[in-house]
């Protein structure tokens, strides 16, 4: 049975792979993405669009974790997992917010209107012999707010602190589902990784999805 490692420290995308029914190794990619972006971008001399920016992160961040998983697992083979996303809306991205005034600001400007999930994906194949084959893809999903979230309901939810460090300052399996009405496109990509998209590169890969079943029901 193919192995599985996720290039990542996201509560989310774990239990996203949970949910489908794999107990992934996890192992934190060692990637500056502020520098990774500041670079790409000077040297081209323009600023990343969205799939670009969440692509471009995805693929350095497995790269990363498929160099090394091999030391810091020893024996591994199978498949290693990377992802980042950002949050749209008017042309504007959004990452995590950090502060609870960021995240206010965020939801009175979002609330009644909709605005773009990009999701970077990227799966690498780890054999005993030869290097890492990678496979890759950007996923995005459309997110609507509901019109009537109040004030009152917005500063509660900052208080819980959820929004203040997830991309684009909601969840929409958590506290902050009850806000949203409408998600067009794979669910799972508004959480943290499109399992859809997963599910293709990794057959890209050679690798069949149910091979990596390996949590007990």
């Amino acid at each position: 049975m193919p192995q599985v490692c996720l290039a990542s420290t996201s509560p989310a995308r774990l239990m996203l792979l949970r949910q489908a029914g794999i107990e992934p190794l996890t192992l934190a990619p060692a990637v500056d993405e502020e520098t990774v972006i500041a670079e790409i971008e000077e040297r081209e001399g323009r600023i990343l669009p969205p799939a670009e920016h969440v692509l471009l992160l995805a693929r350095r961040k497995a790269a990363d974790v498929a160099a090394r998983v091999r030391a810091a697992h020893d024996g591994f083979e199978g498949i290693v997992i990377g992802g980042d996303s950002m949050f749209e809306l008017d042309g504007t991205v959004y990452g995590k917010p950090y502060t609870a005034e960021a995240a206010a600001e965020r939801w009175h400007g979002m609330r009644g209107r909709t605005g773009v999930l990009h999701s970077g994906h990227s799966v690498f194949r780890v054999t005993a012999e030869g290097e890492p084959v990678e496979a890759h893809a950007v996923a995005e999903a459309a997110v609507t707010f509901a019109a009537d979230v109040d004030d009152d309901e917005i500063a509660a939810y900052i208080a819980t602190g959820e929004p203040l460090h997830v991309a684009g300052a909601f969840t929409v399996d958590s506290l902050g589902g009850a806000f949203i009405e409408r998600v067009e496109g794979d669910p799972s990509t508004v959480v943290g990784m499109s399992l859809s998209t997963v599910r293709r590169l990794v057959r890209e890969l050679g690798v069949s999805w149910p091979a990596l079943w390996n949590r007990q029901s």
